[in-house]
């Protein structure tokens, strides 16, 4: 592969990792619909600190992310080529803060909806944007940046 053609290429990332905790929201109504609800350890007003906290801090994430993306000229859409790498801001903290931050939103919604399937399925939404994003975003980074990308992952968490 040439150069022009590694740039232009991107992670081989097929399905939107956005849609994994919209989807996990559904499952967690039609959980709650088809089970019952999961205990609640968080009632009254808590749910709802505690909900709109987890939210303001994932689309916070999200936000200072897409923030980096923009300044540095880059599509965050994890399908588009990646011409540096950003190592930068909350990027020194996590190698994942979008992905965090869509967790976060979704236990949050789970909390504010007093729905505990939602927030259960957390774990879940994570592991398989894993398997449909991170992975595939991993290797595609190690191809494009070889050593500075494995010096960076030895250096910063992929989730915190």
């Amino acid at each position: 592969m040439s150069d022009d053609e590694k740039d232009r290429s991107g992670a081989a990332v097929r399905f939107p990792p956005p849609l994994v905790p919209i989807i996990a929201l559904g499952v967690g109504f039609a959980a709650t619909w088809l089970f019952g609800d999961l205990p609640n350890p968080i009632s009254g007003t808590e749910r709802f600190v505690i909900g709109g906290s987890l939210v303001v801090a994932g689309f916070g994430l999200m936000g200072m992310a897409i923030g980096l993306f923009r300044k540095s000229g880059q599509d965050p859409a994890p399908w588009a080529s990646s011409p540096e790498l950003i190592g930068e801001g909350i990027y020194r903290w996590t190698r994942n803060p979008m992905y965090l931050g869509m967790g976060l939103i979704q236990a949050g919604l789970g909390a504010l909806f007093s729905n505990m399937w939602i927030v259960a399925l957390v774990p879940v939404t994570w592991f398989a944007i894993y398997l449909i994003a991170i992975r595939h975003e991993e290797a595609y980074l190690e191809s494009q940046f070889g050593a500075p990308y494995l010096e960076y992952k030895k250096s910063v968490r992929r989730w915190l």
